[in-house]
């Protein structure tokens, strides 16, 4: 009885364990990928710019004597968004080919699940900062008024950012060893994203407008949700596949 009573807590503290240790791979892989990029800053810069040069250079475009077209702001915002999240993934997936610590990443005895959700997580997080970059900027240059529409816009660009990451991750992996991958990844990703953006340019525009729509744009944000989850979980079934050498 005694021997049985220590089996059963051993194996209850294996269990109550086990999802703490996972947790704590993910944001070790996570926690790397950020350090490095705190580092040297060069794809944080390098996306954020970017971004902030998209929003202005169509700013020229759409302000025509204190006139805003508010009808182009989502399609601008999400625009730049994609376009910085590409770059970045690719110069990320870039950088770990360089440096070949992909290979010592899969060598390691984490989880290859563990791993693409400290990658994808870090990769979130850099999207994320380009988003609270561009977010003042665009609001400043089309002299937008978001009122009580800032909680649901904000929501509605970090789904989109965890839809970016997720999906992202997964074709920059698999396209980590292909030469022509700079070319391929925009390819390949951007069919996969198009709900993606759909619905997040039409909550953005729902929220935007004058009035805002508050119904519609709750309709897309739980699109928004179930993109997410869907891609999520698909990612988790293939990264493993995906990555094996």
């Amino acid at each position: 009885m005694p021997s049985e009573a220590v089996g059963c807590a051993a194996s209850a503290a294996r269990r109550t364990t086990a999802p703490v240790s996972f947790f704590r791979l993910v944001a070790t892989v996570a926690g790397k990928d950020l350090r490095v990029e705190l580092r040297s800053r060069e794809i944080l810069y390098t996306m954020a710019f970017f971004a902030v040069t998209v929003v202005v250079i169509f700013s020229f475009a759409f302000i025509s004597d204190k006139r805003v077209i508010v009808e182009a702001v989502p399609g601008i915002v999400w625009g730049a968004l994609a376009f910085a999240g590409t770059l970045g993934l690719g110069r990320a997936f870039d950088r770990e080919r360089e440096g070949d610590t992909m290979r010592a990443l899969l060598l390691s005895p984490a989880p290859r699940l563990a791993i693409f959700l400290g990658k994808s997580l870090a990769m979130a997080v850099l999207i994320a900062v380009v988003a609270i970059v561009i977010a003042p900027v665009t609001a400043l240059l089309y002299n937008l008024e978001l009122g009580a529409s800032w909680g649901p816009l904000a929501l509605t660009l970090g789904l989109g950012v965890v839809g970016i990451a997720v999906v992202g991750t997964v074709f920059a992996a698999m396209l980590l060893r292909v030469r022509s991958r700079d070319v391929l990844l925009p390819v390949v990703l951007y069919p996969i994203l198009i709900p993606l953006f759909l619905a997040g340019t039409r909550a953005t525009g729902a929220l935007l407008a004058t009035p805002a729509s508050t119904d519609e744009a709750w309709f897309w944000i739980q699109f928004l949700v179930v993109y997410d989850a869907l891609f999520v979980v698909t990612a988790l079934w293939t990264f493993e596949a995906l990555v094996i050498e």
